[in-house]
């Protein structure tokens, strides 16, 4: 099978892969509600936390990030004697997080992304993946807001993934297109957050439910 074929496998495995929401499906299993029903209505942790489970939550969050992750990290691994190579890892990255944004499973209907963008970066260099998540928690312990803090660290980002470049991590203009691409897609999914940031409307993390 030529290098083309696979890279065409591999990405929409990523994808379907990506299309898993596993707040929904941690959600059933653990016997809460369907989180597209309350909150935000956003299928993701953040949202699944609403619910008052903390352990349902950090489950969303940890399988979330692990299917960004993974079909990174297989590419990474695997695929260099297949000719799989950077402009692969940019494809199946970029599969797994627009899988999760459009699950073809559930309807189209999904999350914003933030978990599983931060596994593609992990996925890509874990020291841009911490740098990223640095700046996350930087963020949301000064300011109290998720949305402003997933918006800041998706801003920075394709710079650190620039600034490192050659020194930290190998670079590839494929793989930075793709990482500018993800955090444009979440920057996009997170407008009713932005404008509820406006309007001094937003939940605090922490704050307790009404």
């Amino acid at each position: 099978m030529n290098s083309i074929l696979l890279t065409l496998a591999a990405t929409v495995a990523a994808y379907l892969l990506g299309s898993l929401s596993f707040a929904v499906i941690v959600s059933r299993l653990m016997g809460l509600n369907d989180p597209r029903t309350y909150g935000s209505k956003n299928p993701g942790a953040t949202n699944v936390l609403r619910s008052g489970n903390k352990a349902a939550a950090v489950v969303t969050l940890l399988f979330d990030a692990l299917k960004g992750w993974l079909p990174v990290v297989l590419v990474r691994w695997f695929g260099p004697p297949y000719g799989l190579e950077e402009g692969t890892l940019a494809l199946v990255g970029l599969a797994a997080f627009v899988g999760h944004l459009w699950p073809v499973f559930f309807r189209f209907e999904g999350g914003k992304g933030v978990a599983t963008a931060a596994g593609v970066l992990l996925g890509i260099s874990g020291w841009l993946g911490l740098a990223t998540l640095a700046t996350w928690v930087i963020i949301a312990f000064f300011f109290r807001y998720s949305s402003l803090a997933s918006l800041v660290a998706a801003v920075f980002a394709p710079f650190f993934y620039v600034l490192g470049a050659g020194m930290a991590w190998y670079s590839d203009a494929r793989v930075g297109l793709a990482i500018a691409v993800m955090s444009g897609l979440l920057a996009w999914r997170h407008k009713d957050n932005i404008r509820r940031l406006v309007q001094g409307q937003e939940s605090r993390l922490g704050a307790k439910k009404k």
